[in-house]
């Protein structure tokens, strides 16, 4: 800067053609400019000499000569300008927005909306797979509906869309998952609580299944199965778990588990175990189920009605889907013994980016099970919530920027010049 030249003014700084060099903050299109630090526009106004109303709210420096300009624009060149005060806390720097920068988020995978959309309506598609494994029987069963509408014949007051999936692990025998599979729809539809206390009916209907595999004739009441339903209504997913199966939703990828599995040796159910007279040996209730909570198995249940340590009441998880909601996977102990969740959404995930087919998928789950030696019977159901493969998840590579203080710099050359002496 020449000597006795007097520094320009905001208006003038505002009104020239910026040069090479520009300290302040970052002009986007239209002229709109993110805020400065209030300190600095402070010393800026008080360089004008002026009460700074005619200075706006953000204030560009610029130095630096460009040397293709013509020699009349040295006057405009200024001095060293005044030193920046430390970086403050988050809470004093105001960003501009989304719209200002015109910045797309939508190709940031990660970044999906928190609230869902209004208008949202999940597509239900399902498919299903099931394998004896390494016994010499199939005590599973599973049931997929996609459409409740029309595989009842419902009226037109029936609650739609509808859908109901179920997994039934037996034991003992076949008879009491194929029972409960075949009739369990049917009583809590025609629950007097149905549809207007969705817990109540649910319930009532395990009760009466349970009840009625105790009345048969024609069952074997040494027969039990573990029960896993989820009965869905337009976006309102209701799960109901009995046993060690288990429903697992990808939430953008992530495994969330819907279920929990009851297992003798779980803390909850030990100490309800222990309170109703019972024992875990081994892992085993009374020593002789695998399961804390089961239909059938009349010979280890009193008389009906009564409390006794394995339970057949259901524990009930309600949800309201979005779209961040993609699949859910509802497979029995087969799978989970060998497959963490993490793993089998992951693996569902990539298969149906490569061919959106969900049946395919749960052959694969059941197949990969088999390869880490699963030993018991497998079912898989996999049901999406839209028609469309998921998205896929691009993780922005944000921009990082290395430094090293002279201190280190230092230290690094000390530690160069020994090496080489």
């Amino acid at each position: 800067m020449e000597m006795g030249t007097k520094p320009p003014t905001a208006k003038e700084i505002a009104s020239s053609p910026p040069s090479i060099f520009t300290i302040g903050p970052p002009v986007v299109s239209g002229g709109v400019c993110i805020p400065r630090i209030p300190s600095f526009v402070q010393q800026c106004r008080k360089r004008e000499g002026g009460d700074g109303d005619n200075a706006g709210n953000s204030c560009h420096v610029t130095t630096g000569v460009d040397s293709g300009n013509p020699p009349a624009d040295k006057a405009r060149v200024l001095a060293k300008p005044p030193r920046l005060p430390s970086i403050p806390s988050h809470a004093d720097i105001r960003f501009a927005s989304s719209t200002d920068l015109d910045l797309d988020f939508g190709k940031m995978g990660l970044m999906s909306p928190t609230e869902p959309q209004v208008g949202y309506m999940p597509v239900f598609r399902s498919g299903s797979w099931s394998e004896k494994g390494t016994k010499s029987y199939m005590e599973d069963e599973h049931v997929c509906i996609d459409n409740l509408v029309e595989h009842l014949s419902a009226p037109p007051s029936f609650p739609a869309p509808g859908a109901f999936y179920g997994v039934f692990d037996g034991h003992c025998g076949n008879d009491a998952a194929h029972f409960v599979k075949s009739n369990l729809l049917k009583f809590i539809i025609e629950d007097n609580h149905f549809p207007n206390s969705m817990h109540k009916a649910m319930r009532s209907a395990f009760m009466k299944a349970d009840h009625a595999l105790a009345d048969s004739r024609s069952l074997d009441r040494n027969s039990g199965t573990t029960v896993l339903t989820a009965l869905i209504f337009e976006k309102t997913l209701l799960l109901a778990n009995l046993g060690d199966c288990r429903a697992v939703l990808s939430k953008r990828g992530k495994a969330v588990d819907m279920t929990k599995d009851h297992k003798p040796t779980c803390k909850f159910e030990k100490v309800r175990i222990e309170k109703l007279g019972g024992t875990v040996f081994d892992g085993y209730l009374n020593g002789q189920l695998s399961v804390s909570r089961a239909l059938g198995d009349w010979h280890m249940k009193g008389a009906k009605g009564s409390v006794c340590p394995l339970s057949g009441e259901p524990e009930l998880h309600e949800s309201s889907l979005t779209q961040e909601d993609e699949f859910l996977v509802m497979a029995c102990d087969g799978l989970w013994d060998v497959m963490s969740s993490q793993c089998a959404i992951t693996m569902v995930r990539k298969s149906l980016l490569l061919h959106n087919d969900p049946e395919l998928c749960s052959r694969e789950l059941v197949k990969e099970a088999l390869e880490r030696n699963s030993c018991d019977n497998l079912t898989v159901l996999v049901i999406c919530f839209s028609l469309d493969p998921p998205p896929r998840i691009e993780v922005p590579r944000w921009k990082v920027r290395k430094c090293i203080s002279m201190e280190g710099v230092s230290t690094v050359q000390g530690a160069l010049d020994a090496d080489r002496r």
